[in-house]
Protein backbone atom coordinates (compact mmCIF):
# COMPACT_ATOMS: atom_id res chain seq x y z
CA UNK A 1 0.00 0.00 0.00
CA UNK A 2 2.76 2.42 0.96
CA UNK A 3 4.68 1.53 -2.19
CA UNK A 4 1.62 2.19 -4.37
CA UNK A 5 1.06 5.54 -2.66
CA UNK A 6 4.71 6.48 -3.17
CA UNK A 7 4.53 5.54 -6.86
CA UNK A 8 1.34 7.55 -7.31
CA UNK A 9 2.95 10.63 -5.75
CA UNK A 10 6.07 10.19 -7.89
CA UNK A 11 4.00 10.03 -11.09
CA UNK A 12 2.06 13.16 -10.12
CA UNK A 13 5.25 15.06 -9.27
CA UNK A 14 6.85 14.06 -12.54
CA UNK A 15 3.77 15.22 -14.45
CA UNK A 16 3.90 18.59 -12.68
CA UNK A 17 7.57 18.89 -13.64
CA UNK A 18 6.82 17.97 -17.27
CA UNK A 19 4.01 20.52 -17.47
CA UNK A 20 6.31 23.20 -16.05
CA UNK A 21 9.09 22.27 -18.47
CA UNK A 22 6.65 22.59 -21.37
CA UNK A 23 5.61 26.04 -20.13
CA UNK A 24 9.25 27.14 -19.83
CA UNK A 25 10.05 25.82 -23.31
CA UNK A 26 7.27 27.98 -24.76
CA UNK A 27 8.89 31.05 -23.21
CA UNK A 28 12.06 30.69 -25.29
CA UNK A 29 10.50 30.10 -28.69
CA UNK A 30 10.33 33.80 -29.58
CA UNK A 31 14.10 34.11 -29.07
CA UNK A 32 14.86 30.96 -31.05
CA UNK A 33 12.84 32.35 -33.95
CA UNK A 34 14.35 35.84 -33.73
CA UNK A 35 18.01 34.81 -33.52
CA UNK A 36 17.78 33.08 -36.91
CA UNK A 37 17.66 36.57 -38.42
CA UNK A 38 20.48 38.11 -36.36
CA UNK A 39 23.91 38.09 -38.03
CA UNK A 40 26.81 36.62 -36.04
CA UNK A 41 30.52 37.10 -36.60
CA UNK A 42 31.13 33.45 -35.82
CA UNK A 43 28.89 32.39 -38.69
CA UNK A 44 29.99 34.86 -41.34
CA UNK A 45 29.98 33.13 -44.68
CA UNK A 46 33.61 32.07 -45.11
CA UNK A 47 33.60 32.69 -48.86
CA UNK A 48 32.22 36.20 -48.43
CA UNK A 49 34.64 37.03 -45.61
CA UNK A 50 37.66 35.82 -47.57
CA UNK A 51 36.49 37.83 -50.59
CA UNK A 52 36.30 41.07 -48.56
CA UNK A 53 39.67 40.42 -46.98
CA UNK A 54 41.33 39.69 -50.34
CA UNK A 55 39.80 42.84 -51.80
CA UNK A 56 41.36 44.93 -49.03
CA UNK A 57 44.74 43.22 -49.36
CA UNK A 58 44.73 43.95 -53.08
CA UNK A 59 43.73 47.61 -52.64
CA UNK A 60 46.36 48.13 -49.92
CA UNK A 61 49.00 46.05 -51.74
CA UNK A 62 49.45 43.86 -48.67
CA UNK A 63 50.07 40.25 -47.74
CA UNK A 64 48.54 37.77 -45.29
CA UNK A 65 51.44 38.46 -42.91
CA UNK A 66 50.62 42.17 -43.08
CA UNK A 67 46.98 41.44 -42.24
CA UNK A 68 48.00 39.53 -39.11
CA UNK A 69 50.36 42.31 -37.98
CA UNK A 70 48.60 44.80 -35.72
CA UNK A 71 51.13 47.53 -36.51
CA UNK A 72 50.28 47.21 -40.21
CA UNK A 73 46.58 47.35 -39.35
CA UNK A 74 47.08 50.54 -37.31
CA UNK A 75 49.21 52.28 -39.93
CA UNK A 76 46.74 51.36 -42.67
CA UNK A 77 43.52 52.54 -41.05
CA UNK A 78 41.20 53.67 -43.80
CA UNK A 79 40.39 57.36 -43.43
CA UNK A 80 40.07 58.33 -47.09
CA UNK A 81 36.62 58.21 -48.63
CA UNK A 82 38.10 57.39 -52.06
CA UNK A 83 39.69 54.22 -50.69
CA UNK A 84 36.56 53.43 -48.69
CA UNK A 85 34.39 53.48 -51.83
CA UNK A 86 36.63 50.85 -53.39
CA UNK A 87 35.75 48.51 -50.53
CA UNK A 88 32.09 49.15 -49.77
CA UNK A 89 29.20 50.62 -51.73
CA UNK A 90 28.25 54.19 -50.79
CA UNK A 91 25.71 56.37 -52.52
CA UNK A 92 26.31 60.04 -53.32
CA UNK A 93 24.50 61.21 -50.17
CA UNK A 94 26.61 58.96 -47.94
CA UNK A 95 29.84 60.12 -49.57
CA UNK A 96 28.83 63.75 -49.18
CA UNK A 97 27.99 63.09 -45.53
CA UNK A 98 31.44 61.62 -44.84
CA UNK A 99 33.17 64.56 -46.53
CA UNK A 100 31.18 67.04 -44.47
CA UNK A 101 31.73 65.20 -41.19
CA UNK A 102 35.50 64.87 -41.63
CA UNK A 103 35.79 68.65 -41.65
CA UNK A 104 34.84 68.58 -37.97
CA UNK A 105 35.43 65.03 -36.72
CA UNK A 106 38.18 62.54 -37.38
CA UNK A 107 37.33 59.06 -38.61
CA UNK A 108 39.37 55.92 -39.26
CA UNK A 109 38.72 52.19 -39.41
CA UNK A 110 41.10 49.23 -39.29
CA UNK A 111 41.11 47.01 -42.40
CA UNK A 112 40.06 44.08 -40.20
CA UNK A 113 36.96 45.83 -38.82
CA UNK A 114 36.08 47.20 -42.25
CA UNK A 115 36.09 43.67 -43.66
CA UNK A 116 33.18 42.78 -41.32
CA UNK A 117 30.74 45.24 -42.91
CA UNK A 118 27.84 43.63 -44.73
CA UNK A 119 27.71 45.65 -47.93
CA UNK A 120 24.16 44.48 -48.63
CA UNK A 121 22.83 46.09 -45.45
CA UNK A 122 22.63 49.90 -45.46
CA UNK A 123 22.06 49.83 -41.69
CA UNK A 124 24.74 47.25 -40.93
CA UNK A 125 25.75 47.56 -37.22
CA UNK A 126 29.48 47.55 -38.04
CA UNK A 127 28.97 50.29 -40.61
CA UNK A 128 26.87 52.39 -38.24
CA UNK A 129 29.58 52.31 -35.58
CA UNK A 130 32.51 53.08 -37.88
CA UNK A 131 31.47 55.11 -40.94
CA UNK A 132 30.47 58.77 -40.45
CA UNK A 133 27.02 60.00 -41.47
CA UNK A 134 25.55 63.48 -41.80
CA UNK A 135 23.62 62.81 -38.56
CA UNK A 136 26.81 63.71 -36.68
CA UNK A 137 26.32 67.32 -37.75
CA UNK A 138 22.95 67.82 -36.05
CA UNK A 139 24.70 69.95 -33.42
CA UNK A 140 22.97 68.39 -30.44
CA UNK A 141 24.74 67.35 -27.23
CA UNK A 142 27.80 68.68 -25.42
CA UNK A 143 31.55 68.05 -25.60
CA UNK A 144 32.11 66.69 -22.09
CA UNK A 145 28.91 65.40 -20.46
CA UNK A 146 30.98 63.57 -17.84
CA UNK A 147 32.65 66.78 -16.66
CA UNK A 148 36.09 65.17 -16.92
CA UNK A 149 37.86 68.51 -17.04
CA UNK A 150 36.56 69.16 -13.52
CA UNK A 151 37.60 65.72 -12.18
CA UNK A 152 41.28 65.91 -13.15
CA UNK A 153 43.30 66.47 -9.95
CA UNK A 154 46.71 65.68 -11.52
CA UNK A 155 48.43 64.46 -14.67
CA UNK A 156 45.97 62.70 -16.97
CA UNK A 157 43.79 61.37 -14.14
CA UNK A 158 40.01 61.35 -13.91
CA UNK A 159 38.76 60.75 -10.35
CA UNK A 160 35.05 60.37 -9.55
CA UNK A 161 35.07 57.84 -6.71
CA UNK A 162 36.73 57.46 -3.29
CA UNK A 163 38.95 54.44 -4.00
CA UNK A 164 39.59 54.33 -7.77
CA UNK A 165 40.57 56.47 -10.71
CA UNK A 166 41.30 56.54 -14.44
CA UNK A 167 44.57 57.31 -16.20
CA UNK A 168 44.08 58.50 -19.79
CA UNK A 169 47.16 57.32 -21.69
CA UNK A 170 46.50 58.11 -25.37
CA UNK A 171 43.92 59.44 -27.82
CA UNK A 172 44.69 56.70 -30.35
CA UNK A 173 42.30 53.88 -31.29
CA UNK A 174 42.28 51.17 -33.94
CA UNK A 175 38.89 52.53 -35.04
CA UNK A 176 37.27 55.83 -34.10
CA UNK A 177 33.78 54.88 -32.97
CA UNK A 178 31.08 57.22 -34.19
CA UNK A 179 29.49 57.06 -30.72
CA UNK A 180 32.72 57.87 -28.83
CA UNK A 181 32.22 59.63 -25.48
CA UNK A 182 35.64 61.32 -25.78
CA UNK A 183 35.55 62.47 -29.38
CA UNK A 184 36.69 65.88 -28.15
CA UNK A 185 40.11 64.27 -27.49
CA UNK A 186 40.56 62.53 -30.85
CA UNK A 187 41.93 65.60 -32.64
CA UNK A 188 43.58 65.24 -36.03
CA UNK A 189 46.54 63.02 -35.09
CA UNK A 190 47.53 60.33 -32.61
CA UNK A 191 49.12 61.51 -29.38
CA UNK A 192 50.19 59.46 -26.39
CA UNK A 193 50.08 61.13 -22.99
CA UNK A 194 53.53 62.52 -22.18
CA UNK A 195 55.86 60.71 -19.79
CA UNK A 196 55.76 63.79 -17.56
CA UNK A 197 51.97 63.64 -17.26
CA UNK A 198 52.08 59.89 -16.62
CA UNK A 199 54.70 60.34 -13.88
CA UNK A 200 52.55 63.05 -12.30
CA UNK A 201 49.62 60.62 -12.36
CA UNK A 202 51.71 57.88 -10.74
CA UNK A 203 52.94 60.26 -8.03
CA UNK A 204 49.33 61.24 -7.26
CA UNK A 205 48.42 57.58 -6.71
CA UNK A 206 51.43 57.13 -4.43
CA UNK A 207 50.39 60.17 -2.40
CA UNK A 208 46.78 58.97 -2.05
CA UNK A 209 46.92 55.43 -0.61
CA UNK A 210 43.13 55.10 -0.56
CA UNK A 211 43.38 54.46 -4.33
CA UNK A 212 43.24 50.69 -4.69
CA UNK A 213 41.95 50.31 -8.26
CA UNK A 214 43.47 51.95 -11.36
CA UNK A 215 41.86 51.90 -14.80
CA UNK A 216 44.12 52.61 -17.78
CA UNK A 217 42.20 53.90 -20.76
CA UNK A 218 42.22 56.50 -23.52
CA UNK A 219 41.65 56.37 -26.45
CA UNK A 220 42.61 52.76 -26.20
CA UNK A 221 45.02 51.44 -23.56
CA UNK A 222 46.36 48.80 -25.97
CA UNK A 223 47.18 51.42 -28.59
CA UNK A 224 50.28 52.08 -26.47
CA UNK A 225 53.48 50.37 -27.52
CA UNK A 226 54.48 47.23 -25.62
CA UNK A 227 57.43 49.10 -24.13
CA UNK A 228 55.40 52.05 -22.83
CA UNK A 229 52.67 49.75 -21.49
CA UNK A 230 55.21 47.53 -19.74
CA UNK A 231 56.81 50.53 -18.05
CA UNK A 232 53.47 52.03 -16.96
CA UNK A 233 52.07 48.76 -15.61
CA UNK A 234 55.29 48.14 -13.73
CA UNK A 235 55.19 51.57 -12.07
CA UNK A 236 51.56 51.23 -10.98
CA UNK A 237 51.89 47.59 -9.91
CA UNK A 238 54.77 48.56 -7.62
CA UNK A 239 52.58 50.94 -5.60
CA UNK A 240 51.67 49.00 -2.40
CA UNK A 241 48.18 50.48 -2.06
CA UNK A 242 47.11 49.48 -5.60
CA UNK A 243 45.35 46.13 -5.38
CA UNK A 244 44.67 45.57 -9.08
CA UNK A 245 44.82 47.25 -12.50
CA UNK A 246 42.20 47.37 -15.23
CA UNK A 247 42.74 48.02 -18.94
CA UNK A 248 40.00 49.59 -21.07
CA UNK A 249 40.36 48.53 -24.69
CA UNK A 250 38.34 47.97 -27.84
CA UNK A 251 41.18 46.32 -29.76
CA UNK A 252 39.64 42.92 -29.03
CA UNK A 253 36.70 44.14 -31.12
CA UNK A 254 38.36 46.23 -33.81
CA UNK A 255 41.90 44.79 -33.95
CA UNK A 256 42.22 41.33 -32.33
CA UNK A 257 45.66 40.99 -33.96
CA UNK A 258 46.90 43.30 -31.19
CA UNK A 259 46.80 40.40 -28.72
CA UNK A 260 50.26 39.09 -29.49
CA UNK A 261 52.27 36.59 -27.47
CA UNK A 262 54.61 39.39 -26.41
CA UNK A 263 51.72 41.52 -25.15
CA UNK A 264 50.26 38.61 -23.20
CA UNK A 265 53.64 37.92 -21.60
CA UNK A 266 53.81 41.56 -20.48
CA UNK A 267 50.30 41.54 -19.02
CA UNK A 268 50.97 38.29 -17.14
CA UNK A 269 53.71 40.02 -15.16
CA UNK A 270 51.30 42.28 -13.30
CA UNK A 271 48.50 40.26 -11.66
CA UNK A 272 45.77 40.77 -10.78
CA UNK A 273 44.99 42.53 -14.05
CA UNK A 274 41.56 42.75 -15.69
CA UNK A 275 40.53 43.73 -19.22
CA UNK A 276 37.22 45.41 -20.00
CA UNK A 277 36.23 45.75 -23.62
CA UNK A 278 33.20 46.94 -25.62
CA UNK A 279 31.37 44.55 -27.94
CA UNK A 280 28.05 45.96 -29.07
CA UNK A 281 26.74 43.40 -31.57
CA UNK A 282 27.13 39.64 -32.22
CA UNK A 283 28.62 40.48 -35.64
CA UNK A 284 31.74 41.74 -33.85
CA UNK A 285 32.54 38.37 -32.29
CA UNK A 286 34.58 36.43 -34.86
CA UNK A 287 36.99 33.49 -34.88
CA UNK A 288 39.87 35.99 -34.68
CA UNK A 289 38.29 37.52 -31.60
CA UNK A 290 37.86 34.13 -29.92
CA UNK A 291 41.52 33.29 -30.59
CA UNK A 292 42.62 36.55 -28.96
CA UNK A 293 40.29 36.03 -25.99
CA UNK A 294 41.56 32.49 -25.48
CA UNK A 295 45.14 33.77 -25.29
CA UNK A 296 44.21 36.21 -22.55
CA UNK A 297 41.93 33.88 -20.59
CA UNK A 298 44.40 31.00 -20.63
CA UNK A 299 46.97 33.42 -19.23
CA UNK A 300 44.76 34.13 -16.22
CA UNK A 301 43.44 37.52 -17.36
CA UNK A 302 39.67 37.93 -16.71
CA UNK A 303 37.64 39.62 -19.44
CA UNK A 304 34.53 41.78 -19.06
CA UNK A 305 32.32 43.57 -21.53
CA UNK A 306 30.82 47.04 -21.26
CA UNK A 307 28.35 47.39 -24.11
CA UNK A 308 26.86 50.74 -25.05
CA UNK A 309 23.14 50.83 -25.80
CA UNK A 310 23.01 52.21 -29.36
CA UNK A 311 19.98 53.06 -31.46
CA UNK A 312 19.84 50.83 -34.54
CA UNK A 313 22.75 48.67 -33.35
CA UNK A 314 21.64 46.78 -30.23
CA UNK A 315 18.56 48.39 -28.67
CA UNK A 316 16.79 45.10 -29.24
CA UNK A 317 16.27 42.48 -26.55
CA UNK A 318 17.02 39.57 -28.88
CA UNK A 319 20.23 41.14 -30.22
CA UNK A 320 21.48 41.88 -26.70
CA UNK A 321 20.66 38.38 -25.51
CA UNK A 322 22.53 36.78 -28.42
CA UNK A 323 25.45 39.17 -27.90
CA UNK A 324 25.78 38.11 -24.25
CA UNK A 325 25.63 34.43 -25.18
CA UNK A 326 28.36 34.91 -27.80
CA UNK A 327 30.49 36.79 -25.27
CA UNK A 328 30.29 33.98 -22.73
CA UNK A 329 31.39 31.50 -25.40
CA UNK A 330 34.59 33.58 -25.63
CA UNK A 331 34.93 33.68 -21.82
CA UNK A 332 33.95 37.36 -21.67
CA UNK A 333 31.60 38.22 -18.80
CA UNK A 334 28.83 40.69 -19.75
CA UNK A 335 29.43 43.38 -17.12
CA UNK A 336 27.63 46.61 -18.03
CA UNK A 337 25.19 48.00 -20.57
CA UNK A 338 25.89 51.73 -20.64
CA UNK A 339 23.18 54.18 -21.58
CA UNK A 340 24.66 56.36 -24.34
CA UNK A 341 25.74 59.81 -23.20
CA UNK A 342 24.60 63.14 -24.67
CA UNK A 343 27.87 63.69 -26.55
CA UNK A 344 27.83 66.19 -29.40
CA UNK A 345 27.76 64.47 -32.78
CA UNK A 346 26.48 61.17 -31.36
CA UNK A 347 22.93 61.84 -30.20
CA UNK A 348 21.38 59.93 -33.12
CA UNK A 349 22.59 56.81 -31.31
CA UNK A 350 20.70 57.70 -28.13
CA UNK A 351 17.79 55.58 -26.97
CA UNK A 352 15.17 55.93 -24.28
CA UNK A 353 15.92 54.62 -20.79
CA UNK A 354 12.83 52.48 -21.32
CA UNK A 355 14.73 50.55 -24.02
CA UNK A 356 17.42 49.59 -21.51
CA UNK A 357 14.96 48.61 -18.80
CA UNK A 358 13.00 46.45 -21.24
CA UNK A 359 16.19 44.64 -22.30
CA UNK A 360 17.32 43.94 -18.73
CA UNK A 361 13.84 42.82 -17.72
CA UNK A 362 13.73 40.46 -20.70
CA UNK A 363 17.13 38.99 -19.84
CA UNK A 364 16.41 38.35 -16.15
CA UNK A 365 15.12 34.80 -15.78
CA UNK A 366 15.04 34.19 -19.52
CA UNK A 367 18.77 33.51 -19.60
CA UNK A 368 21.47 32.65 -17.06
CA UNK A 369 22.51 35.27 -14.54
CA UNK A 370 26.00 35.37 -16.03
CA UNK A 371 24.44 36.71 -19.24
CA UNK A 372 22.65 39.59 -17.47
CA UNK A 373 24.78 42.75 -17.26
CA UNK A 374 23.93 45.75 -15.10
CA UNK A 375 22.26 48.62 -16.94
CA UNK A 376 24.11 51.83 -16.09
CA UNK A 377 23.26 55.49 -16.58
CA UNK A 378 26.11 57.93 -16.00
CA UNK A 379 24.88 60.88 -13.97
CA UNK A 380 25.72 64.27 -15.56
CA UNK A 381 28.83 66.25 -14.66
CA UNK A 382 30.80 63.28 -13.42
CA UNK A 383 28.44 62.30 -10.61
CA UNK A 384 29.07 58.63 -11.33
CA UNK A 385 27.43 55.42 -12.48
CA UNK A 386 23.83 54.86 -11.45
CA UNK A 387 22.33 51.36 -11.88
CA UNK A 388 18.90 51.32 -13.49
CA UNK A 389 16.75 48.21 -13.06
CA UNK A 390 13.16 47.03 -13.42
CA UNK A 391 11.12 47.27 -10.23
CA UNK A 392 10.73 43.89 -8.56
CA UNK A 393 9.96 45.13 -5.03
CA UNK A 394 6.31 46.22 -5.08
CA UNK A 395 5.79 47.05 -1.42
CA UNK A 396 7.49 46.62 1.94
CA UNK A 397 5.82 46.06 5.30
CA UNK A 398 7.10 45.34 8.79
CA UNK A 399 6.55 41.58 8.56
CA UNK A 400 6.55 40.90 4.83
CA UNK A 401 7.37 42.31 1.42
CA UNK A 402 5.56 41.91 -1.88
CA UNK A 403 7.70 41.06 -4.90
CA UNK A 404 7.23 40.52 -8.62
CA UNK A 405 9.04 37.50 -10.10
CA UNK A 406 10.73 37.40 -13.51
CA UNK A 407 7.52 35.86 -14.89
CA UNK A 408 5.38 38.67 -13.48
CA UNK A 409 3.91 36.67 -10.59
CA UNK A 410 3.23 38.75 -7.47
CA UNK A 411 4.08 36.93 -4.24
CA UNK A 412 4.54 37.69 -0.54
CA UNK A 413 7.88 37.04 1.13
CA UNK A 414 8.68 37.20 4.88
CA UNK A 415 10.55 40.25 6.14
CA UNK A 416 11.84 38.74 9.35
CA UNK A 417 13.59 41.08 11.78
CA UNK A 418 17.32 40.56 12.23
CA UNK A 419 17.97 38.87 15.56
CA UNK A 420 20.92 39.48 17.84
CA UNK A 421 23.04 36.33 17.66
CA UNK A 422 24.86 37.12 20.86
CA UNK A 423 21.58 37.14 22.80
CA UNK A 424 20.39 33.97 21.08
CA UNK A 425 23.56 32.16 22.10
Amino acid sequence: MKEELWMDRTIKRRQIALDRAKELKSRIQDYLDAKKNISKGMSLEQEKKVKEKQKLLSILNATEDDWNNYKWQLSNRISDVNILTQVISLDAEEIEGIKNVEKSYRWGISPYYLSLIDDDNKLDPIKLQSIPTSLELLGEGIDDPMGEEFTNPAGSITRRYPDRLIINVTNECAMYCRHCQRRRNIGSCDNDTSIEALKESIDYIKENPEIRDVLITGGDALALSDERLDWLLGEIHAIPSVEYIRLGTRTLVTLPQRITDNLVNILKKYPPLYINTQFNHPMEITKEVKKACDKLSLSGIPLGNQAVLLNGVNNDKYVMRLLNHELLKCRIRPYYIFHAKEVIGTTHFNTSVDDGIEIVEYLRGYTSGMAVPTYILNAPDGDGKTPIAPQYLISRGKDSIKIRTWEGKVVDYPNNPTQNLEKLL
